[in-house]
């Protein structure tokens, strides 16, 4: 090792039940802000991808009616 680095290997982590507990309970109250934001970033998208569709279908829905090709009914 000629740059002085020295390789470290860990055999063990010593950790207590209850610490372990509240580093978990720590972990998931601060994943609730990520969670409501993916939603909202979700809903967004979605939101917009139906709207392109929306849209798509309207304008392809008007075309037919104005080509005047017959269009059934919804079931």
């Amino acid at each position: 090792m000629a740059d002085g680095s020295n390789l470290v290997t860990i055999r063990d982590i010593d950790v207590p039940f209850f610490r372990m507990v509240a580093i978990l309970i720590k972990w998931s109250i601060a994943s609730i802000p990520a969670i409501i934001i993916a939603a909202i970033l979700y809903a967004l998208l979605f939101a917009l991808i139906g709207g392109i569709v929306g849209s798509v279908a309207g304008i392809i829905n008007s075309l037919l009616q104005a080509l005047s090709v017959p269009i059934p009914p919804p079931a």
